[in-house]
């Protein structure tokens, strides 16, 4: 609702040093108000009578908030929202169900259903680095609880991941990267925030975060892109583990002090010069053996098989590995 992005603007004044960097979209209290059981659902847009009483709760509940709380004024008409979705409603009324339904009965026909995760496990609001993360669940566990399609319905768990490491927003990033080689690194990549255009952080890989990216999802494999943008690097460094304190530390720490003074241990990689995509109808074999020691490392340290890696954006630039 329009509420929910002047209720954003009007919060990210009052978060300081632990705020996320929102988007500004009013995603943290749309989640705020479903908690709050103010929230509205789609099937609420064709039922008038109802609309008309939730709204008046959720637009009643975030306007207190925005001027006596935290005194903004909200220049906004509950009667203009209510207009305007009752006609979103109509309008979208053929494409309102009960999604789970639709999704088990797929499934039961044998359709095939592929699910795509929005955000890195990072930003996960229970598994990532918190507070610093967006404000629903990320990992793969979120199928289930999202869709409504069970569990043991799932048959693979596919993880993108990129072949360095970038990220939109404040938190702890130890491998990360600045000055020229980032730059570099960003533009040659095109690291700018979808939504907001921001510039974003990068670093080299770091398979501490990967290592957790697998357990908590339950990887059955990886699908590594990217590597092209790391063409032309004499070495590429890898981060392997943490050295917090004079002690070395292989996965993630909960306490958010420890984790803000990790200081990245890398083992060092020979880089390539350039790939080749005029071969690439060779398949992986084409590729430098450099690129191949670079994934077969990353493979070995993650202890999850690397299926898929991308050099380009173009289908053809996606090779299967044998």
């Amino acid at each position: 609702m329009p509420y929910h992005i002047a209720l954003d603007s009007a919060l990210s004044e009052h978060q300081g040093k632990l705020a996320a960097e929102s988007t500004g979209r009013g995603i943290a209290p749309v989640y705020a108000d479903k908690m709050f059981r103010n929230g509205i659902r789609m099937i609420d847009l064709i039922e008038p009578k109802i609309f008309k009483e939730k709204l008046l709760k959720g637009y009643s509940f975030t306007r207190d908030i925005i001027e006596k709380v935290l005194g903004k004024n909200l220049n906004m008409s509950m009667d203009e929202i209510f207009d305007s979705y009752i006609e979103y409603g109509k309008e979208l009324e053929e494409y309102i169900s009960d999604t789970a339904i639709e999704l088990f009965k797929a499934h039961k026909a044998g359709k095939s259903i592929l699910f795509e995760g929005a955000q890195g496990i990072s930003l996960d609001v229970d598994h990532g680095v918190y507070p610093y993360t967006t404000s629903s669940n990320t990992v793969a566990g979120h199928i289930s609880t999202g869709t409504g399609l069970g569990t043991r319905n799932v048959e693979s768990i596919i993880g993108v991941v990129k072949s360095y490491l970038s990220r939109v927003g404040q938190g702890p990033l130890p491998s990360e990267i600045s000055g020229g080689l980032a730059n570099s690194l960003r533009e040659k990549g095109k690291e700018y925030g979808t939504t907001t255009g921001r510039p974003r952080r990068v670093g080299w890989l770091d398979l501490v975060q990967i290592r957790q990216a697998v357990r908590v999802n339950g990887l059955t494999e990886i699908a590594l892109t990217k590597l092209d943008i790391l063409d032309g690097f004499t070495t590429i460094p890898v981060c392997v583990n943490y050295e917090i304190k004079g002690k070395t530390v292989s996965e993630i720490p909960a306490s958010l002090t420890k984790y803000k003074n990790a200081k990245p241990v890398y083992k060092n990689l020979p880089g390539w010069d350039r790939i080749d995509l005029e071969k690439l109808d060779l398949g992986y074999d084409c590729l430098p053996s450099q690129l191949k020691e670079y994934v077969d490392f990353i493979e070995s340290e993650i202890e999850c098989p690397v299926k898929l890696i991308s050099v380009g954006p173009q289908r053809h630039e996606t090779i299967l590995r044998p």
